[in-house]
């Protein structure tokens, strides 16, 4: 969708929209919102609208006590479950500061920083995700158990699979909003599922992640259930990975995927915190048919990166990250590193090579490599590091 000021306006008027939420991010990529009436539209797409931050994880040590919301009217979206009538619209925004200047902290900006900087070097990029979540009962007060809502394993059918009518009204939900579901499944763990996206520019990958999460949530309680997209709900059965699919060509239209693939193997240790950022991702990592090793295999699907040509396209899968992570930042960094190989032409290490070093095993270690890291820094901002490493 390309919409205009003047469109999401008129949209509000003949559609009778009453209220309408204006969502940005915390640094984690949680996302947040606050309500303006229709009236306030106008004036948030010229002035933008003010928000206190510092109540906001990730925002605490703002230098600026208010920062403004400035709404992207591409982003403009019904929420599907709310009433008819009194409609309630959805729009993403960036943050700006007092002076109109886009905040450097704002990881959505972060983002757009890193599009605009692979556009220049006529590179396009465009991810893919495979985003895997549990479903869990709630007990009889509505407080979220362990519980899994069935007992069905990989990619089995109703009756062993109860979760198919909520992940169906899932995908029909986000396709209402805009978005493009793939294709869905029944997981390997208890009352787990996977649903996938196809391709996308990368702002739009990273929106369509935080609806996503948004909507799982929402339609999961709908059926008196609580999704759980954490990398390790339950000990001893399989983790919850978010794979990322890559996409990359020249402006000759030549895939490069493999040099971009090739710069992410070089830098991944470097910027793992940012892809699996609390202490329960580092749990995942091994367990099950999580990645532990820097390398790469196109003959299985457990390793970091998993390469597969079909039909003499080549589909490259990058398996560590899981849901914890912001996809603003997660993007942002595969854009630079992934640059990074391109330009230096670099080659992928031998396929499933026996001295291939090892992801960071805990939150500690991996904290201590970004904050050594020269690439990180200079990409991220001094509070986004802040925020990452104490």
């Amino acid at each position: 969708m390309n919409y205009t000021v003047d469109e999401v306006m008129n949209f509000i008027e003949e559609e009778d929209v009453k209220f309408i939420r204006l969502a940005f991010r915390d640094a984690f990529g949680v996302q947040k919102n606050i309500s303006v009436m229709p009236r306030e539209v106008k004036k948030a797409f010229a002035d933008g609208a003010a928000i206190n931050v510092h109540g906001i994880a990730g925002f605490e040590d703002c230098p600026y006590p208010t920062l403004y919301l400035m709404p992207d009217p591409d982003t403009m979206a019904i929420l599907p479950w709310r009433p008819d009538s009194g409609r309630v619209l959805r729009m993403f925004c960036d943050l700006v500061t007092p002076d109109g200047t886009p905040y450097e902290s704002d990881t959505r900006v972060i983002l757009k920083k890193a599009i605009a900087t692979a556009e220049e070097k006529g590179i396009e990029f465009r991810f893919g995700t495979e985003n895997e979540f549990y479903l869990f009962t709630k007990d009889e007060d509505g407080k979220p158990t362990k519980n899994p809502y069935d007992e069905a394993g990989y990619m089995d059918i109703a009756p062993l699979d109860k979760c198919e009518n909520v992940r169906r009204e899932i995908a029909l939900t986000i396709e209402s909003m805009g978005l493009t579901p793939e294709r869905s499944h029944h997981e390997r763990g208890p009352g787990q599922n996977e649903i996938d996206f196809h391709y996308g520019k990368p702002l739009k990958a990273a929106d369509q992640m935080t609806t996503f999460k948004m909507v799982v949530n929402t339609i999961a309680d709908r059926y008196g259930l609580v999704a759980d997209f954490s990398p390790m709900p339950l000990p001893e059965k399989p983790g919850n990975g978010y794979h990322i699919n890559l996409y990359a060509v020249n402006d000759k239209g030549e895939d490069v995927v493999k040099y971009a693939a090739a710069g992410i193997i070089e830098y991944i240790r470097d910027i793992t915190i940012f892809l699996n950022s609390t202490e329960a991702s580092y749990a995942r990592l091994g367990n099950s048919m999580a990645p532990d090793k820097v390398n790469w295999s196109s003959a299985t699907a457990s390793e970091l990166f998993y390469f597969e040509t079909y039909k003499g396209k080549t589909r490259v899968e990058l398996r560590s990250p899981d849901a914890s992570s912001n996809p603003y930042l997660v993007y942002a960094l595969l854009i630079y590193a992934g640059l990074y190989g391109i330009e230096n032409k670099l080659p992928l290490p031998e396929e499933m090579t026996e001295s291939a070093a090892f992801l960071p095993d805990s939150k500690k270690e991996a904290g201590k490599l970004a904050g050594k890291s020269d690439f990180v820094k200079d990409i991220l901002s001094e509070e986004i590091m802040k925020v990452y490493l104490r």
